[in-house]
């Protein structure tokens, strides 16, 4: 996803971004503590792809099988909210 601009009446309480035609808001509030079990989850066309991102960049990658159907990675943004990324099998 690529970061765009926030509008105008948005400006700093969180940031935006794109991928075709997806579109997501990531706010932030005073008192922010991450969410270690809620998150959001995205589906992709390539899972090892897009798990070997944040693993570039040092971010810890954790694989998880508790979905049946599924194989999913889980992921810790640098503010320490949790990102999953699923995608279904067969």
């Amino acid at each position: 996803m690529t970061e765009m601009p926030e509008p105008p009446a948005m400006a700093a309480r969180g940031c935006w971004f794109r991928a075709g035609a997806v579109r997501t808001h990531l706010g932030v509030e005073n008192g922010f503590r991450p969410a270690r079990k809620a998150h959001p989850g995205l589906l992709v066309a390539d899972l090892d792809a897009r798990a070997a991102r944040p693993a570039a960049h040092g971010a810890p990658v954790q694989w998880d099988a508790g979905l049946p159907g599924h194989r999913r990675f889980c992921s810790t943004a640098p503010a320490g909210d949790r990102l999953e990324s699923p995608r279904p099998t067969g």
